[in-house]
């Protein structure tokens, strides 16, 4: 289904409540539209911003059918979907990113596949399927690997590392993922983790933000900073080249993210290997808010709506930092907020427990 240009006044429909569905709706608020979220949450985040809301599961095909008949275009703010509830909702309006983009990366080996399609770099891959397989697949490409499921893995859930020395029993490693089927990962020897996040629209305009540096804490992203450091001009040019060969194979309309890992060559010159697509904004991208001259939630907007895209440039040339705050840490929002030149976001969660994303906060720092 095509995508008018929609004007301001229109509604956009969330699918997910989260943080990120949250910092969509408000976003589209500067721009004078109206929100409807969707989720099976009653205290989703994301309600608290939005001017309308279904509480309902993902796969009640009258209430879809009833929010989508409620708004102009639907986008979604996770890639944890059914495929039919992506389906339901672009039968009846314009879905972005599509149903084909999200099924392909819903799936890591799908995704996998995708990418190395493209004639871009990814770790070494195998299909698992049983524990068999994951004898195969280790005999195949060595230790250490990750074994991931194939689908529902975030934040370093559904995922074990499997490392050299260490006994590994497949059929028990297999079990300890619920028997799903997985992909198993070669290591990549990663000076570091860089991602870059990029919007496209239905007609192929494409933009970047510069490549940003990931730091991750028991697999949960804990700090960006923008520039990227280790990275060169070369390095750079090739991240956001990746970045669009992907985004335009997608026919990609919005915002998504492009994980990879910088390596160095025998001769120290650095590339780029992919890691992981995510077709949504992203936590890396939370710095362009302030950081930006267009936050990626607005670029996700503007994209969705058949709008021009904004500039990506940094304010000021500044450095940019993003921390998260995840569990208990943000108990500390009043010192933070004493803290001159921060700028601190909280998400209206109501209970704070380890491993949750509660807010972020960032920081433009003297260029340097």
């Amino acid at each position: 289904m095509s995508l008018p240009v929609l004007a301001p006044g229109s509604t956009i429909g969330i699918v997910g409540g989260g943080q990120l569905g949250r910092m969509i709706a408000i976003a589209a608020a500067q721009y004078g539209l109206k929100v409807h979220v969707y989720a099976p949450e009653a205290n989703s985040p994301a309600f608290d911003v939005a001017g309308a809301r279904t509480v309902a599961p993902y796969d009640d095909a009258e209430a879809l059918a009833a929010f989508a008949r409620s708004v102009d275009v639907v986008t979604y703010e996770f890639e944890n979907i059914p495929r039919r509830t992506a389906e339901i909702l672009s039968a009846a309006r314009p879905l972005h990113p599509s149903a084909e983009a999200l099924a392909t990366t819903q799936d890591r080996l799908t995704e996998k596949s995708f990418v190395a399609g493209l004639g871009i770099a990814t770790a070494p891959f195998r299909a698992v399927d049983d524990a068999a397989g994951l004898a195969a697949a280790i005999a195949d490409l060595g230790l250490p690997a990750v074994l991931k499921t194939r689908r529902f893995g975030y934040d370093g859930k559904g995922q074990r590392m499997l490392r050299p020395g260490e006994p590994v029993d497949p059929a028990a490693v297999m079990a300890s993922l619920g028997n799903q089927p997985c992909i198993l990962e070669g290591f990549v020897p990663f000076e570091s983790e860089v991602s870059v996040v990029a919007a496209r629209t239905r007609a192929g305009a494409f933009s970047a933000y510069e490549p940003c540096g990931n730091e991750h804490r028991d697999h949960i992203l804990a700090r960006t900073l923008v520039p990227a450091p280790g990275m060169d001009p070369d390095s750079t040019a090739e991240a956001l080249s990746v970045a669009r060969r992907i985004a335009d194979a997608l026919d990609y309309v919005g915002v998504l993210a492009v994980e990879m890992f910088l390596v160095r060559d025998a001769d120290g010159r650095a590339h780029v290997v992919v890691n992981e697509i995510a077709p949504r904004v992203h936590n890396s991208g939370h710095w362009t808010i302030e950081g930006a001259q267009t936050s990626q939630f607005a670029q996700h907007v503007r994209a969705i709506c058949g709008w021009p895209l904004g500039a990506t440039g940094r304010v000021g040339g500044a450095t940019v930092e993003m921390l998260n705050l995840v569990g208990d840490t943000a108990g500390h929002w009043h010192d933070i907020l004493a803290e001159p030149g921060c700028h601190l976001h909280l998400y209206g969660k109501s209970k704070a427990r380890p491993g949750r994303k509660m807010g972020h906060v960032t920081r433009l720092l003297p260029p340097g």
